[in-house]
């Protein structure tokens, strides 16, 4: 048996995993995101990238943009979309005027 403790092996000890993956959404819909930014970390392809976001090798969706998350479903599957702050109030605005024309 050793006579002393060997060197850092406490520390490796405490640096081991516990089992956490890490996995999901990370930046929901309307939240502000930084050029870089992980939007969701996930196995496969549940969501795909939209305007203004990449995967990763790891099937990481982030940002390439500053600006503000979207999540839309186009033909059965869910894009993530990054739009300029200014771009999604526009949307917004014009969405809300075209549904009040056709009200009346």
């Amino acid at each position: 048996m050793a006579k002393k403790k060997q060197a850092g092996s406490r520390a490796r000890q405490q640096k081991r995993s516990k089992g956490h993956v890490g996995l999901g959404v990370k930046k929901h819909g309307g939240e502000a995101v930084v050029a870089g930014n992980i939007i969701v970390r996930q196995r496969g392809t549940k969501f795909y990238p939209g305007v203004n976001a990449g995967i990763g090798r790891d099937f990481s969706v982030f940002s390439l943009i500053d600006g503000v998350v979207q999540y839309n479903e186009r033909q059965k599957r869910t894009y993530i979309d990054v739009f300029p702050e200014g771009a999604v109030e526009l949307s917004r605005s014009q969405d809300g005027a075209s549904s009040a024309e056709a009200s009346e």
